[in-house]
């Protein structure tokens, strides 16, 4: 049997490396927050019109919400969602701890 070692960087450090981490996550981040709440609507029954109107903001703030490629959303925006949709907004930011020098 043979042994795997690691060999290179993390997946994220070649992102890093690349210059694309910021975007590649905010990409994934955009995505999941558009699927979330298109499952929630369907789940709800809420149409894109009636979601504008929960929201009180117009149709197309709600097709750039559910939009996964569209990276720009305000927390504004993001509240408005969860309160029309009865729910609530989370956010969180994980911080890496620095590893003890050996």
């Amino acid at each position: 049997m043979s042994k795997k070692t690691h060999i290179g960087s993390s997946f994220e450090g070649f992102l890093a490396e690349e210059g694309i981490l910021e975007e590649t996550e905010t990409i994934a981040i955009k995505r999941v927050i558009a699927w979330q709440i298109k499952q929630a609507m369907e789940k709800k029954r809420i149409s894109k019109a009636e979601m504008a109107q929960r929201m009180r903001t117009s149709r197309p703030v709600v097709d750039r919400l559910l939009d996964p490629t569209h990276k720009s959303l305000t927390l504004s925006t993001l509240v408005k969602a969860a309160i029309a949709l009865d729910g609530k907004a989370q956010v969180s930011i994980d911080v890496k701890s620095k590893r003890a020098s050996a």
